[in-house]
C-alpha cells in the first residue's frame, strides 16, 4: 500500500503542533510503502498567469521560460505523487482561518479536470479519485467545533469539500488539535491526548485494504 504524506508546515516540532503531528505519525506508520511531499521543501511556483502560458506554449512549439517549465515540472510532480498513492495524509496547521498558501498550491497542481474529476455529457461533475482513501491530521490553537465558530474553519472544511467532494475520496480518519493556545493552562494534555489518537491513527493504516 503506497501512502503519500502531503506535510504542510514548516515550522519545528518545538513550536507547531501541526509538525509533530506529522511526526509522530511517522514514528508509529509501519508496514506501507511512505512517500512524504513536503510543499516547502519542494519549488512550487505559485498557481497563475504562468501556468496557462506554459500550456498554450506546449500546445504550440513555443520555447517555455524558466518559470514556466518549473510551473509544468512542479505541477506534473504533484500529479504523479498523488496518482501513486492509494491514501493521502495530509498534515497541516489553520493559519489565518484558512490553509498555508503552499498547500493550497499543491492543491491547485492535482485540482485538474480529467485528473481528479470531470464533467459527464450532461454537464454533472463526477469524481476520478473514488479508488482512493484520505486522512486529515490538523492542529489549531482556536476552538472552531463549536456551532458559533464552525463556520469561520476553512482548512479542515476546504480540504474536506475539495478531497472527500469533488475528487471522491473516502475520508477515513479525521484528527484534530485544538484549543491549545486558547486553554494553555490545558495545553500539555490537549496536545498529549491529540498525538495519542495520531499514533493510533497510524498503527490502523496497516490494516486497511484499498
Amino acid at each position: 500500500m503506497n501512502v503519500l504524506i502531503v506535510k504542510a508546515n514548516n515550522r519545528p516540532a518545538s513550536e507547531a503542533v501541526s509538525s509533530k503531528m506529522y511526526e509522530t505519525f511517522m514514528e508509529n506508520l509501519e508496514g506501507v510503502n511512505a512517500t512524504t511531499y513536503d510543499v516547502f521543501a519542494e519549488d512550487m511556483p505559485y498557481f497563475g498567469q504562468d501556468l496557462f502560458n506554459a500550456f498554450a506554449k506546449t500546445q504550440s512549439g513555443e520555447e517555455l521560460t524558466e518559470i514556466e517549465q518549473r510551473i509544468l515540472a512542479a505541477k506534473q510532480k504533484a500529479m504523479d505523487a498523488f496518482a501513486a498513492a492509494d491514501i493521502v495524509v495530509f498534515a497541516f496547521p489553520l493559519w489565518n482561518l484558512t490553509i498555508p498558501a503552499k498547500l493550497q498550491t499543491f492543491i491547485d497542481y492535482v485540482y485538474q479536470a480529467g485528473f481528479t474529476f470531470k464533467y459527464d455529457e450532461n454537464g454533472q461533475l463526477v469524481s476520478l479519485m473514488s479508488d482512493k482513501k484520505a486522512m486529515i491530521l490538523s492542529a489549531r490553537g482556536g476552538i472552531y467545533s463549536t456551532p458559533e465558530t464552525e463556520p469561520l474553519e476553512m482548512s479542515v472544511n476546504y480540504i474536506k469539500n475539495v478531497v472527500g467532494g469533488i475528487f471522491g475520496m473516502e475520508i477515513i480518519d479525521e484528527v484534530i488539535i485544538e484549543g491549545h493556545n486558547a486553554a494553555p493552562d490545558q495545553a500539555e494534555e490537549i496536545i498529549a491526548n491529540g498525538l495519542s489518537r495520531v499514533a493510533e491513527a497510524a498503527k490502523r493504516l496497516a490494516a486497511i485494504t484499498v
